[in-house]
């Protein structure tokens, strides 16, 4: 549709779906924000046509505009000074007469008994659309003479911005743009960050606008969240199991539960945006639950020595199984929904759905394997290390340990002479 639209001469069209909730940013023709900003003009205006470009020729990026207006007619208007202080007027006073004419100069208020209204001081409006009127309009000098503005000031005919907007009270260009089809935010943001570093001097600052901006500053510490979920889970686990080595185990599934996540999306052409980060945090806990089950009842059949790591950690997969598959089906059922996209709204929550229900497919077929297998080598492992810190020690005493996952395994070393 708009590229049947932008093959009319004249005429460059620029569609867009707005988003449910629109993040800060301005109402630009294209979805994206990228805003430049410098106290200097002429080189803001100069460097953000030349950015403008090169993000147009991004293959990243389409639909590439910039709210800079330049074209636009203007007049400048150069005051002889040395002939106005001969006469007696000073720039302050030339000043206060263009903005009484042309400006929003209050002067009064008239009261009404329901409402008031301010009294603006102005030209007529035919004065005010042809510049050559400019010529009558009078300064009233220091010693009281009326002075023609065009005796002491020459106007000069050029092409200017239409309008200078601002952003932190400085003057500042947007550059709005969409994304290319299979083109991730993400890549996007990088490859513009390049560009800027190429391209604009340390005097331009550049930065992301509305949805590109909270993109950034919610993936920003998103790693650092995850890290932290993973370790206090961790440590809750050290403290309930009374152990440093079995909490990796029922961690171990989590980069099956995470690569199978991430496959899907890309399966789905998704981004990884908030929502997909919120789904694998949601994976963390559902995935963990699932081992727990296993390694719990291992561990428990372990300690009351009726079996060896290797067939506890086999019989508990097998066992729990059924409320595994119970629990998870239950997951992927509930979030089934979000993951085909239905109702209002649902392709922002879609990369949920499919982060949840991707991951905890393919974490469940690897896992079920997995686990035991991790199991046995980390209590082996738990017990080589049991072993050195004995043989550390010294010493003929029964090695009993005060550890109860390692009561079953106590060996007797013989007294060092």
């Amino acid at each position: 549709m708009e590229t049947n639209l932008n093959t009319i001469p004249g005429l460059r069209v620029y569609l867009q779906n707005p988003p449910s909730i629109r993040i800060g940013g301005q109402l630009t023709k294209s979805l994206y924000q990228y805003t430049l900003v410098s106290p200097d003009t002429d080189q803001l205006y100069k460097y953000a046509q030349i950015m403008n470009a090169k993000m147009r020729a991004l293959p990243e990026l389409i639909d590439v505009t910039t709210d800079l207006q330049i074209k636009s007619p203007q007049i400048d208007l150069n005051i002889d000074r040395d002939r106005a202080l001969a006469l007696g007027a000073t720039p302050q006073q030339i000043e206060d007469a263009l903005y009484t004419a042309y400006g929003q100069r209050w002067i009064s208020t008239i009261y009404a008994p329901t409402n008031e209204y301010w009294v603006i001081m102005e030209l007529a409006p035919q004065y005010q659309q042809d510049p050559q009127m400019l010529s009558y309009l009078y300064i009233r000098s220091t010693n009281g003479r009326l002075v023609p503005l065009n005796a002491v000031s020459s106007l000069k005919t050029s092409l200017g911005p239409l309008t200078v907007n601002h952003l932190g009270q400085l003057p500042s260009v947007t550059i709005s743009f969409n994304l290319a089809p299979g083109v991730a935010l993400g890549q996007a943001v990088n490859e513009i960050q390049k560009t800027a570093a190429d391209s604009l001097p340390i005097t331009i600052s550049g930065s992301f606008q509305g949805t590109a901006h909270a993109f950034q500053q919610s993936l920003s510490g998103l790693g650092l969240l995850l890290a932290m979920a993973i370790l206090v889970i961790y440590i809750v686990l050290g403290i309930l199991y009374e152990s440093f080595i079995h909490p990796l185990t029922i961690l171990s599934g989590l980069p099956a539960a995470a690569f199978g996540a991430l496959a899907t999306l890309m399966l789905f052409h998704m981004q990884l945006d908030l929502f997909g980060f919120v789904g694998i945090i949601m994976l963390i806990g559902i995935v963990k639950k699932n081992a727990i089950m296993v390694v719990d009842f291992a561990i428990d059949r372990e300690r009351s020595g009726n079996m060896i790591p290797a067939e506890a950690a086999v019989k508990g997969s097998l066992i729990r199984f059924r409320p595994i598959m119970m629990t998870t089906m239950a997951a992927i059922m509930g979030t089934l929904p979000i993951a085909l996209g239905t109702g209002a709204g649902a392709n922002s929550r879609r990369p949920l759905g499919l982060s949840v229900v991707g991951g905890l497919i393919f974490a469940q077929i690897v896992t079920l394997y997995l686990t035991p297998v991790f199991y046995t080598y980390m209590d082996s492992f738990q017990a080589w290390l049991s072993r050195a810190r004995r043989k550390e020690s010294g010493g003929e005493r029964l090695a009993l340990s005060h550890e109860p996952w390692l009561a079953p395994h106590a060996k007797r070393i013989e007294e060092k002479p």
